[in-house]
């Protein structure tokens, strides 16, 4: 099967900035684009009936008008549609199992309502095999997205495996030429915490060790991208807080999540967590061992 980014559409502002997101996405890798929507309702495909009585008219209209804008804004890009009868969740890790990423709509906490906080993303982002790419609707995505620009955020956990964090990131900034930004925060102990702060020693010392810690995790990807730009941030505070932090202005941020264990439940972790409900620019959550 030839290598996708599927885009879950669902008519709401946020579905048609993660499409756009996608498809300068998938143009940048040159990959094939690939339009999806779900629902259990949908009916057989009959051969010929008038619009007026095709019970998949509103479906077909949501996807074909995508289509249609995101190909007179990228020409050259292979765009593809599916309809298909079943819940969005099923569908959406169906689609991520066959995709490169899929990519979602995202109003992060801003309404109770949200579509992410909805019975189909949150289950999409801990259980998809691949990458998960949630974008929230600006303003300026009315004139189409302007998220180039900014650098790639992608946070260290120095434990375990990063490879695929840093491949996803080193790979978008590439192709973006921007630069990476890798941010590791360490939170503080009690016993190293003082009335004016944190002491000294402990903050020169733990500064020194979690940055040749992440120099060493970064080595084979400066050398493997040696035109891609890359800085480290390390931050005495909250692993979460230093992640949200650094994403200010930032044109992605790419954080990780753990496969779940057989019998266990799904679930993210406080980073990943804290990304995906606070994180403005768009998000990538990458599964990794």
């Amino acid at each position: 099967m030839q290598p996708v980014v599927t885009v879950g559409l669902d008519g709401s502002p946020e579905s048609l900035a993660a499409a756009r997101w996608a498809a300068e996405e998938a143009g940048r890798r040159k990959l094939t684009l690939r339009l999806l929507h779900a629902w259990p309702m949908l009916a057989p495909e009959p051969a010929r009936v008038p619009a007026e009585v095709d019970q998949n008219y509103w479906a077909k209209r949501l996807v074909d008008t995508v289509q249609a804008e995101l190909r007179a804004r990228h020409p050259g890009l292979d765009i593809g549609k599916s309809l298909v009868a079943d819940d969005a969740q099923h569908a959406l890790l169906q689609a991520a199992s066959e995709s490169e990423m899929v990519v979602l709509g995202s109003r992060g906490l801003e309404s109770v309502e949200s579509y992410f906080l909805g019975d189909v993303s949150m289950p999409v982002v801990a259980r998809a095999e691949r990458p998960v790419v949630l974008v929230r609707a600006e303003p300026r995505d009315e004139e189409g997205p302007a998220t180039a620009a900014g650098r790639v955020v992608v946070a260290l956990k120095l434990h375990g495996s990063s490879d695929g964090l840093l491949d996803f990131a080193f790979h978008t900034a590439a192709a973006r030429d921007v630069p990476v930004l890798a941010v590791h925060g360490r939170s503080v102990p009690l016993h190293a915490r003082t009335p004016w702060g944190v002491d000294h020693g402990f903050s020169e010392e733990a500064t020194r060790d979690a940055h040749e810690q992440v120099s060493r995790a970064l080595r084979p990807w400066r050398e493997k991208y040696p035109r891609v730009e890359v800085a480290d941030s390390i931050r005495l505070e909250s692993p979460a807080k230093a992640v949200v932090r650094a994403a200010e202005g930032a044109s992605l941020l790419v954080v990780g999540r753990r496969r779940h264990r057989t019998g266990l439940a799904p679930h993210l972790g406080p980073v990943a967590q804290a990304a995906v409900h606070h994180g403005r620019c768009p998000v990538v959550v990458v599964p990794h061992d």
